[in-house]
């Protein structure tokens, strides 16, 4: 089977989530597939290793504006369709370099949605409206949709007018494990809870795990809250001097999948306070590192964790303040909940995820 993909993604991020999905996908093909892939030459990128992958690389860098990247990008995806032969298009993002106009291959097409952010927080994410549409479009065009859980799959539901039936949950998975926890890197030398990801978007919830932090320092004085990310801005230096807690924050910048690992392994517990995510990879990672998780009873995470972590009402400061004092006073009960982790990981592969999405290309051209 040949399968198409676009390389808009590696344009959008050389390193990122929906980039590393793709990657994970094609090596995770059967080795008689023929993943073809479009994109340019750079050391940045890092591109999936398949036996069967054929590349067309652009005949331009990645250095052109957008105005321009775009149309000579659709343009010579047009040229490799006409020399590469191809079952059916899975574009690496919504709109592609298909011109937006994804039915006129005349193949199957095939799209991933990986959250609806760009609609539930438009004010922030999406004012103009500019990207729901373009994915508007995109699910409309889509012979089969491809979500990366339930709950996104009902959020697209709940605004899109397409069937029920072009619509498939495929979960994510985790390349982090705990085997790769054991190095030399850096970590804090007190008990601490960990953060990673973005936190610019207030969805993100962040604020609300720095004022429950505060509440423990006064009955766990040598508590440290770990991030991993971008220094603190001046909104959340602000909070962090008005809470009084400066000198119980660490942030780690830039750190590498094995110190990333070891980060997780060595916390008391994996905090994850967002409102919305697509999915939530790093709870999966948390858990295949062997550390506690504790999310937001809210979006997919409930889905993602089943019964092997705590929730909390993402509007409680106190409500996340209590599980994390008794994950730090009882260990018993975080050994638990690390061995349900454990077990619980095991039903996210890249193996099954490229499994599931085989048998939806199938449906398409067979």
């Amino acid at each position: 089977m040949h399968i198409l993909y676009d390389g808009l993604i590696y344009k959008l991020q050389t390193r990122g989530g929906i980039s590393r999905y793709f990657k994970n996908l094609v090596e995770a093909l059967p080795k008689d597939f023929s993943p073809i892939i479009t994109g340019y030459r750079s050391n940045q990128v890092i591109y999936p290793e398949h036996p069967g992958l054929i590349k067309y690389f652009y005949p331009f860098t990645n250095n052109k504006p957008k105005r321009l990247f775009e149309p000579l990008g659709s343009n010579f995806l047009r040229l490799a369709t006409a020399i590469a032969e191809f079952d059916l298009i899975h574009p690496t993002y919504y709109w592609s370099h298909t011109g937006q106009d994804l039915k006129s291959y005349g193949k199957p097409v095939v799209v991933t949605f990986h959250d609806m952010v760009h609609e539930i927080f438009s004010k922030q994410m999406d004012p103009l409206g500019q990207v729901a549409k373009v994915k508007l479009r995109a699910a409309q065009a889509a012979d089969l949709i491809i979500c990366i859980s339930e709950n996104t799959k009902q959020d697209i539901l709940e605004r899109y007018s397409v069937p029920e039936d072009k619509l498939k949950v495929i979960y994510h998975a985790t390349d982090l494990n705990e085997s790769m926890s054991y190095g030399p890197e850096a970590i804090p030398s007190r008990p601490y809870f960990l953060y990673v990801g973005s936190r610019n978007l207030n969805y993100k919830n962040f604020q609300v795990l720095l004022k429950a932090f505060s509440k423990i320092l006064s009955l766990q004085s040598d508590a440290v809250l770990c991030v991993v990310g971008r220094p603190l801005n001046k909104s959340e230096q602000e909070m962090v001097n008005s809470l009084k807690i400066g000198s119980a924050i660490e942030v780690f910048e830039n750190v590498s999948d094995h110190h990333l690992a070891k980060l997780y392994r060595c916390s008391v517990a994996f905090v994850y306070p967002s409102l919305y995510e697509g999915f939530g990879i790093p709870l999966l990672e948390a858990m295949a590192c062997g550390t506690p998780v504790i999310a937001s009873k809210a979006s997919c995470f409930p889905e993602i964790v089943g019964d092997a972590g705590f929730l909390f009402n993402p509007n409680s400061p106190t409500d996340l303040a209590d599980l994390l004092l008794l994950l730090l006073n009882h260990p018993l009960e975080r050994e638990r909940l690390i061995s349900k982790g454990q077990q619980r990981v095991q039903d996210f592969t890249w193996e099954k995820a490229a499994e599931q999405t085989i048998q939806a290309y199938k449906s398409l051209i067979i």
